[in-house]
């Protein structure tokens, strides 16, 4: 028996006895969601196969090593690390109270919010599945997954696992086409949690906030990656390879385009085309190499190139032999000599695309990601740290990494988000429990209180004590 819920129907009974399984616990104690968070794991844990074969059968074709690392290894890090910290956080915060309102004391709590309603895509359906709602589960929540439709085999087994270990009214899972979604997105959640594109993610806000859910959009955006005058290149390519290779380039943090030092571009391509036959000696029929999801989303990357060739831009597939399009496996490909009328330079990518635009001066580049929507990442390739200073103290961008790239998202303390274009609020560890709860003041006074001290009639001499003191 299924229990993937697939009819809209169904959503508002669910979203009701959730509401109702929540008024009647509004405060789960610690024991209460450490046990959900170590319930979760062991899900994870003991299917791990199960998992890595329903995420192939959606992908066509995708590494078993794309999902433990992508998938797998990051879910199980996150609800570690929320198991560990958890009685830290629900701990309550001191603040600070001036003089003139002593004595008393002051602190925060972090209530849990309700039900959070967490929309999922389908490049990494597992993590971006269970690291919201393992944040959610700490934060005390109830919550309603909406999966994508383009991973149907991942979401009945995550479906059918959830249900084993949780109520309906603890966490359900659905599926459904795009109209199940848009009925997702007008629901009365107590917070709404969003992965997706800019496109989308402006039509989930803009339908929640007919009800005033308050949102966290995870969008993408084009992150670009500079490498620096003094950067090696072979040391570059090592290091930003691996990010926008993994899942094919499928990856919301990929490296989108790359800005190459003037007269090193040729030299680029070279340890490129080195560094990836090294990784992936052949592309077809290589289990290493992760497919692109469906026929559309091939065609969506098959229409970039098009268009960049018609436009003047030179092609360079970096696989040694013919691919076979009913694979849907697409080579890392160079593109050199963009222009900003080219769709590749206007659009993410979300592929296995690399355009290289060479700069002259540092400023060029600064210049030209600060002129755009702020990216979701943005990464430096250069051991000279006044150029390292220089750009993270110029751009603004979700997230950076320093000679490295994507791999911030796995750091379970730091936290995850765009901003602008590229997205609003950010979650993981502390800031995801944070995200998914009120964190409600608290003012606490004795049996001693000297506010009546205050009242009227004005003019008293307190009065005008507390204005010369206090108001300067």
């Amino acid at each position: 028996m299924s229990n993937l819920i697939n009819q809209i129907e169904a959503l508002t009974p669910i979203l009701e006895k959730q509401h109702l399984a929540f008024s009647a616990q509004p405060f789960a104690d610690y024991a209460t969601r450490i046990d959900k968070l170590k319930k979760l794991k062991s899900l994870v844990l003991n299917n791990q196969n199960a998992l890595i074969e329903a995420l192939r059968l959606d992908f066509g074709q995708r590494s078993a090593d794309d999902s433990l690392i992508g998938d797998i290894l990051t879910t199980v890090s996150g609800i570690n690390y929320s198991i560990k910290q958890l009685k830290k956080w629900m701990k309550p915060k001191r603040k600070h109270i001036g003089i003139l309102f002593q004595p008393a004391s002051g602190q925060v709590v972090c209530q849990p919010l309700g039900v959070i309603g967490i929309i999922v895509p389908w490049n990494y359906p597992l993590f971006l599945s269970m690291g919201p709602l393992t944040t959610a589960l700490a934060a005390g929540n109830r919550a309603m997954l909406k999966m994508s439709e383009f991973t149907p085999n991942t979401n009945e087994l995550l479906a059918n696992l959830l249900a084993n270990e949780f109520a309906v009214e603890e966490v359900a899972v659905i599926g459904g086409e795009a109209n199940v979604a848009k009925a997702f997105s007008n629901m009365q959640f107590n917070h709404l949690f969003f992965t997706g594109s800019t496109k989308i993610g402006k039509l989930v806000m803009q339908a929640a906030a007919q009800n005033l859910v308050p949102v966290t959009l995870e969008l993408g955006g084009k992150s670009p990656a500079i490498i620096g005058e003094d950067m090696k290149l072979s040391i570059a390519v090592e290091r930003f390879i691996f990010g926008k290779t993994v899942n094919c380039g499928q990856t919301c943090v990929a490296p989108d385009y790359i800005f190459c030092p003037q007269g090193k571009v040729d030299n680029l391509v070279e340890a490129l085309k080195s560094r990836f036959n090294l990784m992936f000696p052949c592309v077809q029929e290589n289990s290493d190499y992760t497919s692109i999801i469906n026929q559309r989303q091939y065609d969506r990357i098959q229409k970039l190139l098009d268009d960049a060739l018609k436009k003047g831009a030179t092609i360079i597939p970096l696989a040694v032999e013919k691919t076979d399009a009913s694979q849907r496996k697409i080579p890392l490909t160079i593109v050199t000599n963009v222009t900003d009328d080219m769709q590749i330079m206007q659009e993410e990518i979300f592929g296995p695309l690399l355009p290289i635009i060479e700069y002259k001066d540092i400023n060029e580049a600064i210049g030209y990601i600060n002129e755009r929507p702020r990216p979701l990442a943005l990464y430096i390739y250069s051991f000279d740290k006044h150029i390292q200073h220089k750009i993270l103290q110029e751009t603004i961008t979700g997230g950076v990494c320093i000679n490295d790239a994507a791999f911030h998202v796995a750091i379970d303390d730091l936290p995850f988000g765009g901003v602008g274009a590229s997205g609003m609020g950010n979650y993981h560890g502390e800031e995801g429990f944070i995200r998914f709860s009120h964190a409600k003041s608290i003012l606490t006074r004795g049996k001693i209180s000297f506010a009546s001290l205050l009242f009227p009639p004005y003019g008293k001499t307190i009065h005008n004590l507390v204005y010369k003191f206090f108001i300067r």
